[in-house]
């Protein structure tokens, strides 16, 4: 133990000759340090895996490789000073700048990283929205790196007053030259405040022929998967000049039903109607708070017309369609019960005879 102390100082005592001896002892401190904090890292994930909350988790992990990077880059730009200084006539008045860009750029990783595991965490529970979740975890992303970046030209010596003042004017172009691109900027923008629609929903919009699940919206654009699994890119100022409806937040599915009744049944019409309406009243899977229609309608061409219109409680697709035809299954039924048959277009012919002379 007493030799190894002895060899430490050796290669603390740092002498401007012996450039060799100041780097090995540089890297020696850098591993030394990288030891301690992946000890101190275990320790620390120990301590938070007995907790209750999972924040701790994500801090943790979050920082972890961003401290690892600066413990190697940040000692490294000392070994790069003195190997430029006693090997070559290069200026290393930019070495500063470096190390503050190493700092900013770790601040950067490490918030990024910290926003994209809490932003995991939260959609772990259903009861949060994707798609404000999402959203808002993009504009803290843009904040993060907009400060980084004002950071670091303050850092390297900039004029922020300066850059600011060219900001607006320049702005002023930019907004003339890429005004497609910033209409789908803030019309992406709306879609997150306003909502009609979220990743997961079914949308189709009348005035367009678009139709389908979306999968993802973006800052630019919103991908849109059609039924037959094409994808649509939609930019998102469209949205802020069509209707889009959103079948997704249907409450109830329609059933709306013309069924025709022989006219030499005209006598059993009144029970069928009653019987119908007793059967969709006690339905299961009909919401006989909605509104219940069950009429004899007219006269038609060919059969004596009855409306039937109804809701489910469903609003799945395919189970409304197993709901719909058990319905019309039991009015079929009903129909027979009463001896009585569904019409089918029919014409009748009469033939004049002529008197014969």
């Amino acid at each position: 133990m007493t030799r190894f102390l002895d060899w430490w100082n050796t290669l603390l005592e740092f002498k401007d000759h012996d450039w060799a001896q100041n780097i090995i002892v540089i890297s020696l401190f850098s591993a030394f340090l990288w030891l301690s904090w992946r000890v101190i890292v275990q320790r620390l994930h120990h301590i938070a895996a007995k907790t209750q909350l999972p924040w701790d988790d994500a801090v943790f992990t979050a920082i972890s490789s961003p401290i690892t990077l600066v413990i190697w880059l940040w000692p490294a730009t000392a070994s790069l000073k003195i190997l430029l200084t006693t090997h070559t006539h290069f200026s290393t008045t930019w070495l500063p700048e470096l190390q503050i860009f190493i700092l900013v750029w770790s601040f950067i990783w490490s918030a990024l990283r910290l926003t994209t595991l809490i932003e995991k965490q939260v959609l772990i529970n259903p009861k949060h929205d994707e798609t404000t979740v999402l959203a808002v975890g993009k504009v803290i992303r843009l904040i993060f790196i907009s400060l980084g970046i004002l950071s670091l030209m303050q850092g390297m010596g900039l004029s922020l007053s300066g850059l600011l003042t060219f900001g607006g004017v320049g702005g002023l172009v930019v907004g003339l030259a890429a005004k497609d691109l910033l209409s789908n900027f803030f019309g992406g923008m709306m879609i997150y405040f306003d909502r009609p629609f979220k990743v997961g929903d079914w949308i189709r919009s009348p005035d367009r022929s678009l139709e389908g699940t979306v999968e993802r919206i973006g800052w630019r654009m919103t991908v849109i998967r059609t039924f037959d699994k094409r994808p649509l890119y939609v930019p998102n100022s469209v949205f802020s000049n069509i209707v889009v409806e959103n079948p997704s937040r249907m409450l109830n599915r329609r059933i709306k039903e013309d069924i025709g009744i022989r006219y030499d049944d005209i006598s059993n019409i009144g029970l069928i109607v009653s019987d119908i309406k007793t059967m969709l009243i006690n339905h299961n899977d009909i919401d006989s708070n909605q509104t219940l229609i069950v009429n004899f309608n007219g006269f038609g061409p060919s059969s004596l017309d009855l409306l039937v219109y109804t809701f489910t409680k469903t609003v799945n697709w395919i189970e409304y369609h197993e709901v719909k035809q058990d319905v019309l299954i039991k009015i079929g039924d009903i129909i027979a019960q009463h001896n009585a048959e569904i019409a089918f277009p029919t014409q009748t012919v009469k033939i004049e005879q002529l008197p014969v002379n």
